[in-house]
């Protein structure tokens, strides 16, 4: 009888096994007068591990021994190949991933190197996983080959990567990146031409609007200055007739005159002026002649006017 944890798994009869999981099955035969019982599990799982204990039902007689299961998961390289650089350290690193129990990690070095070391620690978030990492300073190219192992594990796993040594100064130059494609270099160079020549125009736009803006500025100060200078000299004008008006002799003002004036007037000497009345003649046709002034007779009316000079009024007007 079969137990696995305490738990009957598999029972063995003279005639035939009575199997209680078929993922369990034995097989029985002899060997040098010995009769010997084995169990076989199929599809192991991790609850498989624990003790297991072989007894016999008409007996006290049992053995037993401890189960471990082993997993065996995946082991990886993040790259294929890998550039670096002669002469200067690199770091290789090799992830193991769902291994139960963890792998023995090791290292094969497959290039001339003047130092390498490694070590191996289990993650911190997956107690199924490790990493080691490889520290190294090729001189040369060849193969980098990571190895884990583990007990019962017949062929160990293992994974390859390729090394690609370049000198000195090419490492230099492939440190700056990949060279890009001849197509994206003439792009890349039609787009600057193009870029530059943008600005360049729009440096001409704005110098030239700085340029317009400025000597509109300087016409609108100017025309102010004219403009300036022509109210002045129309000032400059209107005063000037204003002092020096032009006399209007024929203007002669309506207003009433006070009594002062016509005393005035009536104190100047006074002109006389005669008149006297033609005589008319009894011809058909009347002949007005040149007034002479002659002695008046006693038998003839005479008029004697006196008018007052009159007082002359000045008054400027300007046009």
């Amino acid at each position: 009888m079969w137990a696995l944890n305490s738990t009957v798994v598999l029972s063995i009869t003279p005639k035939e096994p009575i199997i209680t999981n078929d993922r369990f099955t034995s097989e029985s035969y002899e060997e040098g007068g010995n009769f010997i019982s084995e169990m076989i599990i199929h599809d192991v799982q991790l609850s498989d591990a624990g003790q297991i204990k072989c007894s016999l039902q008409n007996s006290d007689r049992e053995g037993s021994a401890f189960l471990s299961v082993q997993v065996v998961g995946k082991l990886s390289i993040p790259s294929n190949s890998l550039v670096v650089t002669e002469d200067e350290p690199c770091n290789v690193t090799c992830h193991a991933v769902g291994w139960t129990p963890l792998p023995a990690l090791s290292w094969e070095i497959g290039v001339p190197v003047s130092h390498s070391s490694c070590y191996s620690v289990p993650e911190p978030d997956d107690l199924q996983s490790a990493v080691s990492v490889l520290t190294l300073t090729p001189q040369g190219n060849g193969t980098l080959t990571c190895v884990a192992a583990m007990k019962g594990l017949q062929v160990p796993e293992s994974v390859t990567v390729n090394l690609t040594v370049l000198p000195s100064h090419l490492g230099d130059l492939d440190e700056s990146g990949p060279s890009l494609p001849t197509w994206a270099i003439v792009l890349l160079a039609v787009s600057f031409s193009l870029l530059l020549i943008l600005i360049i125009v729009l440096i001409i736009i704005f110098c030239c609007c700085c340029v317009s803006g400025r000597e509109k500025k300087e016409s609108d100060y100017q025309t102010e200055i004219r403009k300036s200078a022509n109210v002045k000299t129309n000032k400059e004008t209107f005063e000037t007739k204003l002092k020096s008006g032009n006399e209007n002799c024929g203007y002669s003002s309506d207003e009433p005159k006070t009594t002062s004036e016509w005393t005035e007037a009536a104190s100047l000497p006074p002109k006389s002026y005669e008149s006297s009345v033609p005589e008319q003649r009894s011809s058909g046709h009347a002949h007005q002649g040149p007034d002479h002034h002659q002695p008046a007779s006693s038998s003839r009316p005479h008029v004697t006017f006196y008018m007052a000079s009159p007082k002359k009024v000045r008054n400027v007007t300007l046009v």
